[in-house]
This record gives structure tokens, sequence and C-alpha cells, in this order.
């Protein structure tokens, strides 16, 4: 199976996204210390989104992991309906 330059270059954009994350996140934790931490996860099981949020700030971070989680949808659709064109 052939994967496309564009999907290619979608997933390494993604990690290192996710690196860069955390090492901002480490790098507030150790010049910052302290404070409060919010966390938020949406997890799909089939069509279905589970929603999870803790801390002060949680409201805020499910609605940006939500909207994360729709565009990663919508991309995939994206790139799924442009692999499936150029097959035929």
């Amino acid at each position: 199976m052939t994967v496309s330059r564009g999907f290619f270059l979608l997933l390494i954009l993604g990690f290192v996204l996710v690196v860069v994350g955390v090492a901002l996140i480490l790098v507030a934790a150790v010049f910052y210390g302290g404070g409060s931490a919010s966390g938020g996860v949406v997890i799909f099981v089939g069509p279905f989104p589970i929603v999870i949020g803790a801390g002060p700030d949680a409201t805020w971070v499910v609605l940006f992991s939500t909207v994360l989680a729709v565009l990663s949808l919508v991309m995939f659709f994206v790139m799924n309906r442009k692999m499936r064109k150029r097959e035929n």
C-alpha cells in the first residue's frame, strides 16, 4: 500500500507537534513551578465521542480537544476521498 506524500507529512507534523507540546509543558512546569493543572480527552468509540475533563479550566481544554478531534476527522475524510479519486 502506498502512502501519499501529503498524508506522510501530516503524520510527521502531528508527531512534531506532540513533542513540542510536551517540551513546552515541561519547560513551563520547571520555570513556573506549581499552580493548577487541567486536562481533557476526547475518545472516539465508533461514531460516538466520549469527552472527559478535569481541573479548573476543563471546559476550555475539552472544547479545544473536541475541535481538534473534529478537525482530525474532517482531514481523514478529505484525505480518504482524495485517495479514492486517485485509485479510479
